[in-house]
């Protein structure tokens, strides 16, 4: 049996960034999934990941498999024993690293395929005539477990079409499509859902109680909270439905479709409170509409990016590169949203100077750093603290990740809905007369600090 030794190695590497990579970056939504492989040579392609309980289901049919060498390969013939499916034990990845050093340091061959930590679902060499493959498991140790496809013959191009299905097994003989740690989501989203749903109610009910004060930003502030509302609903019906059925049943398109216009008014919400407008002027600068029609564009191509992630999953080719994009893109529109705030700020300061309003000028400068302040924890929380969580936090407790980000954004949102609500005494529109000396010692003090 003619082993390549490079493609051995590549394989246990490629096992392991693949498995780490998955932890941290958002997967495939359904837990029943059909992928496509098309003239791929990747040594190791990733499927799926899954909390499993003892007694779970693990399941891979492949159909129309086939495969050719690339012209110019030095491969002679092609050797179905070394290509085939098998699932391992997340907590013992890197058992198979050390088998793969260790091959390499005695200059012995070494394929995952016949690791003794690995439970092989099929390999090539017992696909039927039509080009069907087909295998299953029942896990026998609660676990993170991911279902893997190897090729240790380096440069071999693999084409089929592979469904996977994973599920645990309640007491009463019904399937659970959810892994373990995903289990509470669609409550937690239903849950969510209900508390947006109120908010909005109580959004409505202050601006028609202020309706003489109510600016069009209050307008655009109610759209997020409903489109927020929409798309954490569509989310509990998704999770609820790949719980009981494997797919979301059409809940994902909605998901999608909610979830691109709350992040596009998310991001304009932010921008055009720090620029003021509604409040402080009913128009915007050159610039401020510059960063608004770049962050908008940007935000399509993220949403566009996230839908892709999430319904392609870790065996699409270019999962990785649409993983790169959409950080990319969220951290571009993280900063731009910056800008604005802190142009606010320096003009608020400079007016000071000159308009003799000091103790209005205080709050609304107050108020601008307060904001400030509040859009990087927020941006920091969601962005960056929540995914460091989650790559540490067991499998059985991803949920409370998805807590923690509902959580954060909710407690921004009451933050920015409160502070920005139209009351009569709104610190843009009122400030009383005898605060005007205090301020200014204030103001004097402020002005030697720079952002």
């Amino acid at each position: 049996m003619q082993l390549d030794r490079s493609a051995m190695t590549a394989s246990a590497v490629v096992l392991a960034v693949a498995a780490s990579l998955a932890a941290v970056l958002p997967t495939a939504r359904a837990e029943i999934k059909t992928t496509s492989i098309v003239s791929d040579s990747r040594s190791v392609i990733l499927f799926e990941e899954f909390g499993f309980r003892r007694g779970g289901r693990a399941a891979v049919t492949a159909t129309g498999v086939g495969w050719k060498v690339p012209e110019g390969s030095q491969i002679k013939a092609v050797n179905p024993t070394l290509m085939g499916f098998f699932l391992i034990s997340n907590s013992l990845i890197y058992q198979i690293n050390n088998e793969s050093d260790y091959a390499e340091a005695t200059g012995t061959a070494f394929c995952p395929l016949t690791s003794k930590y690995v439970q092989p679902l099929f390999r090539f060499k017992e696909i039927a005539p039509d080009g069907t493959g087909k295998g299953s498991l029942t896990i026998d140790a609660d676990d993170k477990y991911t279902v893997l496809f190897s090729s240790c013959q380096d440069g071999v191009e693999v084409t089929m079409e592979v469904r996977t299905e994973m599920f645990n097994v309640r007491r009463s003989g019904a399937r659970e499509y959810l892994p373990v740690g995903l289990l509470p989501l669609p409550g937690i989203f239903a849950a969510a859902s209900v508390v947006h749903f109120v908010f909005l109610g109580a959004w409505l009910y202050v601006c028609v109680k202020h309706c003489r004060t109510a600016e069009r930003i209050h307008a655009v502030m109610g759209a997020l909270l409903l489109f927020k509302a929409l798309k954490l609903a569509c989310a509990a019906e998704d999770q609820w439905y790949v719980e009981r059925t494997g797919t979301p049943h059409g809940w994902d398109v909605a998901f999608y479709v909610f979830g691109f216009f709350k992040g596009i008014l998310l991001f304009t919400v932010i921008v055009l409170i720090g620029t003021g407008w509604s409040f402080l002027k009913p128009y915007l600068q050159e610039r401020e509409k510059n960063v608004l029609m770049t962050i908008i564009p940007l935000q399509v191509i993220e949403n566009i990016a996230s839908a892709v992630i999430g319904e392609t999953g870790p065996a699409g080719r270019d999962w990785l590169a649409w993983n790169q994009i959409f950080l990319l893109v969220d951290v571009i529109c993280c900063c731009a949203v910056f800008f604005p705030i802190i142009w606010s700020i320096r003009n608020l300061r400079e007016a000071s100077k000159t308009d003799g309003k000091a103790a209005r000028n205080l709050q609304k400068l107050t108020l601008f750093k307060q904001f400030y302040l509040v859009v990087v924890c927020y941006l920091y929380f969601t962005r960056i603290a929540a995914s460091a969580v989650a790559a540490v936090l067991s499998y059985k407790y991803q949920w409370v990740v998805n807590v923690s980000i509902e959580t954060a954004s909710l407690a921004f949102y009451v933050f920015v809905f409160y502070n920005f609500q139209p009351v009569e005494k709104n610190p843009y529109l009122y400030v009383g007369d005898d605060e005007e000396e205090a301020a200014g010692g204030q103001l004097e003090m402020e002005s030697t600090f720079e952002i």
